[in-house]
């Protein structure tokens, strides 16, 4: 199995993928391709992508029973004890500094912080 994902990539690029895979949803594509089919795919991808993001996952025959790949993406896979994981960039947004903000609920400060927070 292998599914395809493309976010602001060209049109040509979509009707290109439709050759061997069903788009399921817009920039959702699935199929069962061969090997060197779906790596030849996914070099196309990366080929004619522009300025949008694609992630490739697909069957293998490892522990988590599959891998992914992505091009141009905020969030990067890494591996961790032989598991792939994502990692995703801290954003200021959410980091906590651990002191409430003036007008919080007393509830709200509780469920956030604990009961330390006053």
């Amino acid at each position: 199995m292998t599914v395809i994902v493309l976010t602001n990539c060209p049109s040509g690029l979509r009707g290109f993928l439709t050759r061997w895979l069903l788009e399921i949803s817009a920039g959702v594509f699935i199929g069962n391709p061969s090997a060197r089919v779906r790596d030849a795919l996914w070099d196309e991808v990366r080929q004619y992508a522009g300025q949008g993001r694609s992630l490739l996952a697909h069957t293998t025959n490892n522990e988590q029973g599959f891998t992914f790949r992505t091009h141009d993406h905020a969030w990067h896979p890494i591996d961790h004890e032989g598991l792939t994981l994502i990692r995703r960039p801290h954003s200021k947004a959410q980091q906590t500094t651990g002191v409430p903000k003036p007008g919080w609920s007393k509830a709200s400060k509780h469920r956030r912080f604990g009961r330390r927070a006053r």
